[in-house]
This record gives structure tokens, sequence and C-alpha cells, in this order.
């Protein structure tokens, strides 16, 4: 081999390496990234059994009496800031949050949660977009059936069976031939009329 033939084989190794080493480098720094978001993920960003993570688990489930489109622990009214404090008491006298929330519904009613109960007539709120989910991937995949089916008939009547024009010609596929069926239809009703 000559010089001059090794010359761009060694350029092109050349290359390859290069590429091969900077795509180790990216899967590498990727693999990083993942890891750090999976340890993120499962660990958490910071402690969550304070007090106010405890807090304000609860109070973001229970809608302010004053601001009524916020939840008592997004709102700054009196009155939330107050629901916010027994909420604390409570937790801190060993109450669960469940029973917490029972004694607001008690004070309340159920309107003071933000998410309806899931029994009764309220299921319909919890069941109606999944149904309704369920209707629309449905009608979906009906019309596409349809007009997947329609495109392998090549627009016949029924499967199997070729559609006929009153003369005996295919009917589909040459344009030319449907406005010679249109004229001959014409012609027929001019001669009816006379």
């Amino acid at each position: 081999m000559t010089a001059a033939g090794a010359a761009p084989d060694a350029g092109r190794v050349e290359t390859a390496r290069r590429t091969a080493v900077g795509s180790f480098v990216l899967a590498a720094a990727l693999l990083m990234a993942a890891v750090a978001l999976i340890v993120v993920a499962v660990r958490g960003s910071g402690a969550t059994n304070g007090m106010d993570e405890r807090v304000r688990a609860v109070a973001s489930g229970l809608r302010c009496p004053v601001c009524q489109n916020l939840s008592v622990a997004d709102s700054p009214s009196q009155l939330a800031q107050e629901m916010r404090s027994t909420i604390a008491r409570e937790l801190r006298e060993g109450r669960s949050p469940d029973q917490i929330r029972s004694e607001f519904v008690d004070a309340y009613g159920e309107w003071i949660l933000l998410s309806p109960p899931r029994h009764g007539i309220d299921l319909i709120a919890w069941v109606a977009p999944g149904l309704m989910l369920v209707l629309g991937l449905a009608a979906a995949a009906i019309a596409v059936r349809r007009w997947t089916m329609g495109a392998r008939t090549s627009g016949g009547p029924s499967a199997g069976v070729a559609a006929r024009t009153p003369r005996g010609d295919p009917v589909g596929g040459d344009p030319g031939a449907d406005t010679a069926l249109v004229r001959d239809a014409l012609a027929r009703f001019q001669d009816d009329r006379e």
C-alpha cells in the first residue's frame, strides 16, 4: 500500500475514534443524569416528614371558605391561616389527616373538600372522563377500520363483487369512463323527454 493510500485510511480511523469517544462521553453523561434523576425521585428533594409539609398536604385538599377557588394551603385569608393552625395543632396531638378532614367535613359539609368524594352521585365526576376517553377511542377505532376497509374493497358495494355500469364496464377506475357515463345518462334523459 502506498503512503498516499494510507493517509485517507488514517484520517477515517481518527474520525471514527473521535466519534466513538464523543459517543461514549455523551452516553456516560446521560447515564449520570438518569441516575441523579432516579435518586431525587426516590429520595425526594428534602425532608418530607416535616410538620409544614404535613400541614400543607392536609390543607391542600380543603377549600377555603372565604376564597372558594383556592385551597386552605394557598389562600392568604385570615380564616385559612386559622384553619392551617388548627390542622397543625391536631397533627401534633396525633390525629390522622383523614380524621382532620372528617372534622372539617362535619363542620362545613362535603363542599369543603376540593375533590369530590368517590361515592354516590359524585362518583360520576370520577368515572365520566375515563368513560368518555374509552368511547372516543372506540369511535376513532371504528372510523379508522371503516376507512381502511373501504380502501381495501376499492369502493365496491360488497367485498368480492365488482361494481359495474349499466353497459357492463367496471366502476371507479378511469375518470374518462365516468365522464362517458354521465354523457350517456344525459343523452338518455334528453331522449326520454322528447
